[in-house]
């Protein structure tokens, strides 16, 4: 168990009886000289405290309780977004080497398994960091996206690092970082400030094994300042291909940069060019390779209540009845991966050849969480998000839709941004939306409504798409018709196309 203190999720002194949109639209509207994203989240979780807590759980932090801290929060997140975004980079690992030479490379300090692929890294990671966690290992994680705070991306022992402890992390660095800042080209990215601070925090823990998830690509991603005992590939597809290649091979090349000397490479199933590129490259470097479908895998899974229940072949022998309180066969295949990089990591397949304790890892599956993937927030009718945001995503999640969920109508609510496959996105979804209703999330990324529209147009009809600029307005009008009456009594909603758009739905809703 984390010894980090317990997050204080007091309610706040908002009146209770104000109308939560009212007093959304408000904050929002009070928030000027903010950036856009960061007002929506205080926005959403205010909103949500006057309808009766917060609804989150502690994976997924509201804002701060106590204003002083709050007030601190907001600071360091003003300063982080004067820096380069995270879809702006200049391909290198120079600055944050010279981060981690001026920190005293504390990213040497523990053993890490370091992940990358095109889908399923952050649900990967995390099932990782609670496998670890019930050999009673303290334990790392960096992940990114956020689904609706900051503080997400860095966690200690399977939580969030506390709001204080994230804004001491980032005073701590801040002088080297400014150093850096100084000497080179280009200042340090957002992405490389977190990564930094990640890096410091874990050392301070002390953590005895780091989980990191890539930001994008591999050999010039600001976490490759790691030497990963373990290398984790999940799925490869088409995305980012202005940034990592228009084909399979070439981001192959790029995300086989996480494969270090010696190391063991944990193969998720993989297009036939991707599959070739990472093993040669671990070849080239002498590492051990464990591919799915041939040393480990999925043996079986059944539909259960609140999620599925699996059997698995790791690389030391079967793990039978294995409960997974996430849905999709996507996910299935991810716990495969899994608890072969764990086993990897525990010396299974190489040192020795038994099995990790049977108990102990259906412990740890029972316990995983993914928030914003395939995730119900709401009933009569059901709400669900999911964070897909390319093709392949989008392919996972209709496809474990279909199988989950017994909809007589299912309603769409996508906000996407402006650099993704939309169309590809909306064209999985076409076949599971009997409507689509598009909107926009407040980020600057965001593809304008009425782009978005004109595309879903083309994809779905003109008489299957309603357009609502505001996504509280889209996610009202989707509940409306996913109640109709009649035939359509079965209906639900799924919110989809970023991450963004999840997160702050998922503020406007609450849990479930």
């Amino acid at each position: 168990m984390s010894d980090l203190p317990p997050h204080d999720s007091s309610a706040s002194d908002e009146p209770a009886d104000r109308d939560p949109n009212a007093l959304f639209d408000e904050i929002v509207a009070n928030e000027t000289e903010r950036d856009p994203d960061l007002a929506v989240i205080e926005a959403g979780s205010r909103t949500l405290r006057t309808q009766g807590g917060t609804g989150h759980q502690a994976d997924v932090p509201a804002r701060p309780a106590d204003p002083g801290v709050d007030k601190a929060l907001r600071e360091v997140e003003a300063e982080l977004a004067t820096r380069w975004g995270e879809t702006k980079l200049e391909p290198s690992v120079a600055r944050i080497e010279a981060l981690m030479d001026v920190l005293g490379e504390p990213q040497r300090a523990y053993p890490s398994i370091h992940i990358t692929g095109t889908n399923g890294k952050t649900s990967t990671a995390r099932m990782v960091e609670a496998l670890l966690g019930a050999f009673d290992l303290r334990t790392g994680r960096y992940t990114s996206p956020h689904v609706q705070s900051i503080t997400e991306r860095i966690s200690l022992d399977g939580v969030p690092i506390p709001a204080e402890r994230f804004v001491e992390t980032y005073n701590d660095i801040k002088p080297y970082v400014e150093m850096i800042d100084g000497q080179q080209e280009y200042r340090l990215s957002f992405f490389e400030v977190l990564t930094g601070m990640a890096y410091a925090a874990f050392a301070d823990a002390p953590v005895d094994v780091a989980v990191v998830e890539v930001g994008m690509g591999g050999s010039w991603d600001a976490t490759n300042v790691i030497d990963g005992d373990v290398a984790v590939v999940t799925p490869i597809d088409l995305d980012h291909t202005d940034r990592l290649g228009e084909t399979f091979a070439e981001i192959a090349a790029e995300k086989s940069g996480i494969v270090k000397q010696d190391a063991t490479v944990i193969l998720a199933q993989q297009p036939v060019d991707a599959a070739q590129v990472l093993l040669k490259k671990a070849v080239e470097v002498d590492a051990t390779v464990a591919r799915e479908g041939l040393e480990f895998g999925v043996v079986s899974r059944q539909i259960a209540v609140g999620g599925q229940l699996l059997t698995l072949r790791g690389l030391g022998g079967e793990y039978e009845e294995v409960f997974l309180p996430l849905h999709g066969a996507y996910q299935a295949h991810n716990a495969a991966v899994a608890l072969a990089a764990v086993e990897a990591f525990f010396g299974v397949g190489s040192a020795h050849a038994q099995r990790l304790d049977i108990d102990t890892v259906r412990k740890a599956f029972a316990s995983v969480t993914s928030p914003g993937r395939l995730e119900i927030v709401r009933r009569s009718p059901t709400v669900v998000l999911d964070a897909a945001h390319n093709p392949a995503g989008a392919r996972a999640t209709a496809e474990a839709v279909s199988e989950v969920f017994d909809f007589s109508r299912l309603i769409g609510v996508v906000g996407a941004s402006g650099d993704k496959n939309v169309r590809g996105v909306l064209e999985a979804f076409e076949p599971i939306f009997a409507e689509v209703v598009v909107t926009q999330n407040t980020s600057h990324r965001a593809m304008d409504a009425d782009e978005l529209a004109g595309i879903a147009v083309e994809v779905f009809g003109e008489d299957r798409v309603q357009v609502e600029p505001r996504l509280d307005d889209a996610l009202e009008a989707a509940i409306t018709l996913a109640e109709e009456e009649g035939e359509y009594a079965g209906g639900g909603v799924l919110v989809t196309g970023s991450v963004i758009t999840v997160g702050e739905a998922r503020l406007l809703l609450g849990r479930g």
